[in-house]
């Protein structure tokens, strides 16, 4: 007589991951509440900030873009300097820009409605494959998959993809595909996520409490901690410059607007030189700074990362009673809450003024957002 089928065989990995989900969910501010149905604004407005960045982070960036622009409208019609000065410390600025590019192309060509299709959501600045599976499925119920870090581990590990990052995305993406189903596509991506977060974890998987065990076939080869593969890392270079942060008698800062396009494009700055291989020489400071006067070298060096290279910042800063005819802008304590300036420039400037005054104790708070 067969072996009576046991009760995870039964049932197929979507139903087991949908019934886990129903009990386990994590309650996210930008979640739909079971029942509800979910706002493609705030779906579309969560996957951008999320790209890059953890959920804990998300979090407060993501309820106070929402207190202030509830809606898709409101989002587009905001200049592109508030709308950069609220997502100042998220990182990868050219988020920002494309969001607010997106809102623009939905609130006056779309008549405000979000594109229903992937194809649709495609199409939009600052959406790619991922970003778009995932609206679709989460906002729409379409039965696309939506790979972000946690689903990369978990379908790693079901499926034994041993190739490594990032050539093994579409076989990754491949593989989940086959298991996304036609209803409940969205909760189904995010029961993964929610399965990554919790129970896939880089370390120490929970593989006891996973209601994929059975299936999963990292598991089955004890190999479960060695995926997904890393590829190499590769070396970033280190470049160096030098930044002159100036104050004026009522205690306001010099910042510049950087370019558009680029690096922190759009994003606010204390005058910087060139980033070489090499600190500036003391003549070559002089030549590098915003203007004549009493420039004080700060002890040590500002370090920050980016995707692609390391920086290190030597800091010159000085007193001024009265501001030069010089290009760029002053700001006080009171006028520094919301302007679009980047973790580094923010460094920078507590580097310089570490006097504890309020227009220290204002960008160090700005960090804290």
């Amino acid at each position: 007589m067969p072996a009576k089928p046991s009760p995870t065989q039964k049932t197929s990995p979507a139903t087991r991951l949908l019934a886990w989900y129903d009990i386990h969910r994590r309650e996210l501010p930008w979640r739909a509440r079971p029942g509800e149905t979910a706002d493609p604004y705030r779906v579309w407005l969560s996957e951008i900030m999320l790209q890059q960045t953890t959920v804990q982070v998300v979090g407060r960036y993501y309820r106070e873009f929402l207190r202030r622009w509830p809606s898709v409208k409101r989002l587009a019609a905001a200049p592109l300097d508030d709308v950069l000065g609220a997502w100042a410390g998220l990182g990868y600025y050219a988020r920002a820009r494309n969001l607010h590019k997106a809102a623009q192309i939905v609130a006056n060509n779309l008549g405000g409605k979000f594109p229903t299709t992937f194809e649709g959501l495609r199409k939009l600045p600052g959406i790619g494959d991922y970003t778009a599976g995932a609206i679709a499925a989460i906002a729409y119920n379409l039965p696309y998959a939506a790979m972000d870090a946690n689903a990369e581990r978990v379908i790693a590990r079901f499926a034994a993809i041993e190739e490594p990052l990032p050539k093994s995305k579409p076989a990754m993406r491949a593989a989940l595909q086959l298991l996304v189903p036609q209803k409940r596509a969205g909760d189904f991506a995010q029961g993964l996520m929610d399965l990554g977060s919790a129970i896939c974890t880089v370390k120490r998987p929970a593989c006891g409490n996973c209601p994929w065990m059975a299936d999963c076939k990292a598991r089955q080869r004890g190999i479960q901690e060695l995926l997904p593969v890393k590829g190499e890392e590769r070396a970033r270079p280190l470049k160096r410059g030098a930044a002159f942060v100036a104050r004026d008698a009522s205690g306001a800062v010099l910042l510049q607007k950087r370019p558009t396009r680029g690096l922190l494009g759009g994003m606010l700055q204390p005058p910087l030189g060139p980033w070489t291989e090499e600190f500036p020489t003391a003549k070559e400071v002089l030549l590098q700074a915003p203007f004549r006067a009493d420039w004080r070298k700060r002890p040590g060096v500002v370090r920050h990362g980016f995707t692609h290279f390391e920086l290190e910042m030597e800091v010159y800063a000085t007193d001024i009673a009265k501001r030069p005819d010089v290009q760029g802008k002053w700001f006080r304590a009171d006028t520094l809450a919301g302007a679009a300036l980047p973790t580094l420039m923010r460094k920078i400037i507590m580097h310089a003024l570490d006097d504890g005054g309020p227009l220290f104790a204002q960008v160090r708070s700005a960090r804290r957002r």
